[in-house]
């Protein structure tokens, strides 16, 4: 294994520096790729992982404005290195949250639920009755696109993996407020014109799989629609008819919310504008955390294996 518990000596508190106590952060498998060497950004090594979690600040340099003891902090970019009890950050890299929303949801808060914003609110305009497709519907991303999209009035339509337990995942992913889940292989079946009676076809896609899930995606989005690829979980690339291309001029990007990050870091309004929405959303039980496993610390080993498994749908979550 890459990893071993140690402990550090923690760094002196500089005047703009924040002292903060971790209290929880997650396993996402961009945590795993960054350690595997297979993510855009590396840290320098030796490195402490996670990019995600919540903090509570203990102490603050004195020339710090915004932040005081005893205030919630997330992450604010990418490469925090969250796995750990303590730290001490410059002012910059942490975001305040409101003390009233629960630990897990605020633990996972800056990665999914942001990625789920940004991908319903920046590429096509959507007004309540449109409809949104999806596949790994049951990711965390898919999780809060569920959740968001009914709270703005869109239906999803929930593509999701068959697998033994389907029933359960199905129920789970309806409680969540889902308006339609299917398997890949219904995706192919003449029943999806059924689905459309009830339903108008998507104008938005969201893709994290590749391959031949993508591509029957594609083929139910309207004429204009647009495809936006955050994952490629299938390792297989995106296959577009040239008809779909041609004759429904389906447009196709890709989105990285950490790239959203560095082209946002001086445009402070719409980075606040989106944290306010989705603390709103927590607040009124409208957004709630996935399907955690709590894990201590010391366990780190088994919750990173756990969370390399196919099929999870549940986060393993650090207790710290």
């Amino acid at each position: 294994s890459l990893f071993r518990l140690k402990d550090l000596e923690l760094a002196k508190l500089g005047d703009s520096d924040v002292h903060v106590k971790m209290l929880a952060a997650p396993i996402n498998p961009a945590d795993i790729n960054m350690i595997q060497g297979t993510y855009p950004i590396l840290s320098p090594l030796p490195a402490v992982g996670g990019n995600e979690g919540v903090g509570e600040v203990l102490e603050v340099g004195r020339c710090v404005a915004a932040l005081k003891p005893g205030d919630r902090v997330i992450p604010a970019s990418t490469g925090l290195g969250t796995w750990r009890t303590h730290g001490v950050f410059p002012e910059e890299t942490l975001l305040k949250v409101p003390g009233d929303i629960p630990v897990l949801s605020a633990a996972t808060l800056s990665v999914n639920p942001c990625t789920a914003y940004r991908m319903l609110t920046d590429f096509q305009n959507l007004a309540p009755g449109d409809s949104v497709i999806q596949n790994a519907a049951n990711s965390g991303v898919g999780q809060a696109v569920i959740q968001i999209a009914k709270a703005f009035g869109i239906k999803t339509i929930n593509v999701v993996r068959d697998r033994p337990d389907l029933p359960k995942l199905v129920e789970r992913l309806v409680a969540l407020g889902a308006d339609h889940v299917i398997t890949e292989e219904m995706l192919r079946k003449p029943e999806m014109k059924d689905l459309f009676k009830s339903i108008p076809k998507p104008r938005l896609a969201l893709n994290c799989v590749g391959g031949k899930s993508t591509t029957e995606m594609l083929r139910h989005l309207q004429p204009k629609g647009t495809m936006v690829t955050y994952g490629g979980m299938a390792k297989q690339p995106v296959m577009v008819p040239v008809s779909a291309f041609i004759f429904r001029d389906v447009r196709l990007h890709g989105f990285w919310m950490t790239q959203w990050r560095k082209d946002h870091a001086q445009d402070q309004e719409s980075l606040a504008g989106m944290m306010d929405a989705l603390c709103q959303l927590i607040q009124r039980g409208q957004l709630t955390a996935p399907a955690c496993t709590e894990v201590p610390l010391q366990d780190y080993k088994a919750a990173l294996e756990a969370s390399m498994k196919p099929f999870t749908s549940s986060k393993q979550i650090l207790l710290l």
